[in-house]
């Protein structure tokens, strides 16, 4: 009996105390929504900020072939909670000045008295959400600045804060980087995003944007968090023309050939005949002695010319078409020169004499150009003008690209006409065209007269499906008849079998094309003044006989007294078509008669991280000796197995990357504290920062692949 007492007088103490609880519960639920209901719907909505614009994600853009040559990679902003629970007045106020040095040594776009006073005044305001700076940085920057004073205490007691955002990367490095472009998104004052840059990037904004989405967000603790309305639409992906090969190929041998000649810029555009597509487009600037960059501006499409003698086409097939000349012709060029009213026109490396219309145009023969023009145009220069437009080359091509120039064509009723226009505009004097203007000429000549647009994106993709389809455009059936086009393309072909280009000529297909070497005019003061600069360029398209890819290389400014366009800009053309032609169009069989060779040489690895390479080698049975003691090594190559060495990597010192692949290299030097800039494929074959230098704070490293 008095078990049971016991038991239903503890019964009835829960029981009070859950009656209690529960009448206590009620009393909370109605002092809070309608005593203190105002207080805490206050507290919310500072908490809550409804219709926030949540970013879609950006499309990327692609290469022929797929891989990505640009795509939005995660990036972080910095922001500080300055009123945050844990960080009091002493603690902020005694490494208030550390970390401010800290930042500004690694930002370097401010003073540290700048960064202080942003920080001190934001806790004045009582700022909990405060920018500590307007640069995104990357994953492994975040890791070091979690490290600086009052940060490294963390979110709740040192008030830092990362938010999330994508940034563009271009994992090609600089290759094609002027042509891919940059973009800026900023929102107007309606809310509006606008893009603001250049290339595909921002011709292409529209389908690589996407659709953004609608929700809300909170903030929980020191973070914002998203709640979803209305889902984003993710952008839409580019699958362009440009081919990563060939890029590169036409990048390198054009770097290589501005260093040689200490040029201002060049420029080098690979074009596929039939299509039109843009297989390759380089622009590099000089930057530095002995350094270019490829982002500087594209002057491809975006900078008009005097084109100098590859103009000398356009002149020709006016006056065949017009029926003006033969190829049998023949003018006097008497000693190389010849005088125009008051002044002289000179050839440059040609002796003189009676020329055939042929070898005029085989040689460059300004004289011969010039007087065969000035002969049968020089009462009527309007008829010479108009056979000019009804080549195509008068107006833009209206590329999908911004930026493209208008060509400039005197015409007599300009008021800067003169006596002498017409025989200087016959060799590529006063008239402007940009280098693709004219590559999409001398292309219509190899594409049996087709002016094709070029084109730079083949379609759109949506989750690897094609939604849109750009196709090949024809700005011009036919430029000119077939039998002048027959005429010419003889003379191209001359050009490099006989003519100025014969440096060039090879046994295993025929180039033809034009060389130029044009004088830059200097403004208002023209080019009779010191120090004349020149601008060298070779046009063309190969095989001769049945054309796949046009190229023109321009290179303008050479300073080192060469400048002649069959060795500056006819040189890196060579080395171009050779590589394409290697790829495209060697019969295969000649590879398949000879014995295949055997060799008890095991396979070539690059560097890397040992346990990767080790798991790789177990992986496919290859025996392997392990010297190394340390994470990074180089693997050597032998006759029974592969050696494993140390790579000898010291903390604060330029390490020796040669040998490895991009990804371990890239991760190495960043880890390390360096920009990495990358140009080309495949394994490190050069840095541009000496190992065993000491490395400075945001030091940037250019790595060559090959």
């Amino acid at each position: 009996m008095k078990i049971k007492k016991d038991i239903l007088w503890r019964i009835g103490i829960v029981y009070l105390a859950m009656v209690v609880l529960s009448l206590y519960i009620l009393f909370q639920m109605f002092r809070i929504q309608f005593v203190q209901g105002d207080y805490w719907r206050a507290k919310v909505k500072k908490q809550k900020v409804e219709d926030v614009i949540i970013d879609a994600n950006r499309g990327s853009i692609l290469s022929d072939d797929g891989r990505i040559l640009s795509c939005s990679v995660p990036g972080y902003y910095i922001y500080m909670d300055t009123r945050a629970n844990g960080l009091t007045d002493d603690l902020f106020y005694k490494h208030v000045d550390s970390l401010s040095i800290k930042l500004s040594r690694f930002f370097g776009d401010k003073s540290a008295s700048a960064y202080k006073s942003g920080i001190v005044n934001a806790r004045k305001r009582g700022n909990r959400y405060y920018k500590v700076s307007h640069r995104m940085v990357s994953i492994i920057e975040l890791n070091k600045i979690k490290n600086f004073p009052i940060f490294r205490l963390g979110s709740n007691k040192g008030g830092f804060i990362s938010e999330l955002h994508d940034t563009r990367n271009q994992p090609f490095g600089s290759l094609a980087v002027r042509t891919v472009g940059k973009v800026s998104i900023v929102k107007d004052s309606l809310g509006q995003k606008k893009a603001y840059g250049n290339g595909l990037e921002v011709a292409y904004n529209k389908d690589l944007m996407g659709v953004d989405g609608v929700g809300e967000k909170t903030k929980i603790g020191v973070r914002w968090v998203h709640d979803v309305d209305v889902e984003p639409i993710d952008g839409d992906d580019i699958l362009t023309t440009l081919n990563v090969e060939i890029q590169d190929v036409a990048e390198q041998s054009l770097r290589e050939q501005l260093i040689r000649h200490n040029a201002r810029y060049g420029v080098a555009v690979v074009m596929e005949v039939k299509t039109g597509d843009i297989k390759a487009m380089v622009n590099l600037q000089r930057s530095a002695p002995g350094y270019y960059v490829e982002d500087h501006y594209n002057y491809a499409i975006g900078v008009g010319t005097e084109p100098g003698s590859t103009f000398k086409l356009a002149s020709m097939i006016v006056a065949l078409e017009d029926g003006k000349i033969s190829l049998d012709d023949t003018v006097d060029t008497e000693d190389g020169t010849t005088r125009f009213y008051d002044r002289i026109m000179r050839d440059a490396g040609h002796s003189g004499g009676l020329l055939s219309v042929k070898d005029v145009f085989e040689n460059s023969s300004n004289v011969g150009v010039s007087k065969l023009i000035f002969k049968h145009y020089k009462n009527n220069p309007k008829e010479f003008i108009e056979g000019l437009y009804d080549l195509g080359i008068t107006q833009k091509l209206g590329i999908s690209i911004p930026g493209e120039a208008s060509p400039y064509i005197k015409n007599p009723d300009d008021k800067t006409w003169s006596g002498v226009t017409l025989p200087w505009m016959s060799i590529g004097y006063e008239s402007r065209l940009t280098p693709l203007q004219i590559l999409s000429f001398y292309n219509a000549v190899a594409n049996d007269g087709r002016l094709m647009r070029p084109r730079f994106v083949k379609g759109v993709w949506r989750h690897n499906k094609l939604v849109k389809r750009y196709s090949p455009e024809v700005v011009r059936s036919s430029i000119c008849s077939a039998t002048t086009l027959k005429k010419v393309r003889l003379l191209l072909e001359g050009v490099v079998e006989n003519g100025t280009a014969n440096n060039i000529k090879n046994t295993n297909y025929q180039i033809a094309g034009k060389t130029g070497t044009a004088q830059i005019a200097q403004g208002t003061r023209g080019y009779k003044i010191d120090g004349v600069s020149y601008q060298a360029s070779f046009v063309g398209y190969f095989p001769a006989q049945n054309p796949k890819y046009s190229c023109i290389v321009v290179v303008n400014g050479p300073s080192n007294n060469v400048y002649y366009g069959n060795v500056v800009a006819g040189s890196v053309f060579k080395t171009i078509s050779d590589r394409l032609y290697a790829v495209s169009y060697k019969d295969r069989t000649i590879y398949n008669s000879p014995q295949p060779v055997i060799t008890d040489f095991l396979p070539y690895s690059k560097g890397g991280v040992k346990d990767e390479l080790i798991e790789v080698y177990e992986e496919l049975d290859m025996k392997y000796v392990d010297h190394s003691s340390t994470d990074w090594v180089s693997c050597q190559a032998g006759n029974s197995h592969i050696d494993v060495v140390s790579k000898r990597i010291e903390q604060g010192v330029v390490p020796n990357v040669k040998g490895l692949g991009a990804k371990d290299a890239v991760a190495l030097l960043e880890k390390m504290g360096m920009k990495v800039f990358l140009t080309g494929v495949g394994r490190v074959i050069e840095q541009s920062v000496n190992p065993g230098s000491l490395i400075k704070e945001g030091a940037k490293i250019l790595l060559k692949l090959g």
